[in-house]
């Protein structure tokens, strides 16, 4: 059962690098294409800070590849155009990769964002866009990598896992860190519970890195 103390504990979070106060930049926005797969909320994270004048971006197109996906509601109450791209009409991912990067170069994108995005890219995405595609993981990477992460920390057992924003090459969830959060684990965590603080987490480095990012 988690003690008052542990629960306290899991409210505190270790993001490296800092988090600047402002993300805003006196260059023109950045052009984001956004890939997701699911519900959307780290797409949500990157409008708001859009919005709220945290990040100088524009997102000039969001693709998806599930048809029952929410972030597409998401995309469209923001006014952000939609594509649906199937995977599974595809024959293979170079093939499917092709299209994304067809349809990305079509909406003048400069970076793309794997916000969510539950398929593995190849180097004909990685080459179209090179040291400009970001993907987040729900670990403290290089430590369990790949699909379940969350359960696989809770299996191994340790007591602080997080979130990771990289750069993309060809190796799954491998590429240079960008930015960290570390989130405890508490006794009494399942797979539910921990998923959602780390998310909180997620909203905020997605944003921080990709400024980071543009300004290497």
């Amino acid at each position: 059962m988690t003690t008052e103390a542990q629960q306290l504990n899991s409210n505190s979070f270790l993001i490296s690098p800092a988090i600047p106060d402002n993300f805003s930049a006196k260059n023109p926005p950045l052009k984001l294409g956004i890939l997701a797969s699911g519900s959307g909320s780290n797409f949500e994270a990157i409008m708001e800070a859009i919005n709220n004048q945290k990040l100088n971006a524009q997102v000039q197109v969001m693709i998806y590849n599930n048809p029952g996906a929410k972030v597409k509601t998401r995309a469209e109450k923001w006014g952000v155009p939609t594509i649906l791209l199937n995977h599974r009409e595809c024959k293979n991912r170079e093939k499917f990769d092709g299209k994304i990067v067809e349809t990305l170069k079509e909406y003048d994108v400069e970076w793309v964002i794997m916000a969510g995005w539950m398929r593995i890219v190849t180097k004909v995405l990685i080459d179209a866009f090179p040291n400009q595609v970001i993907n987040i993981h729900p670990s403290l990477l290089p430590s369990f990598r790949g699909i379940k992460a969350i359960e696989q920390a809770l299996e191994a057992g340790v007591k602080i896992t997080g979130c990771t924003v990289h750069l993309v090459d060809v190796e799954v969830d491998n590429g240079p860190i960008l930015m960290q959060a570390a989130v405890p684990i508490l006794p009494d965590d399942t797979p539910e519970t921990l998923h959602k603080r780390i998310q909180i987490q997620e909203h905020q480095i997605i944003v921080g890195a990709i400024a980071l990012a543009a300004s290497i």
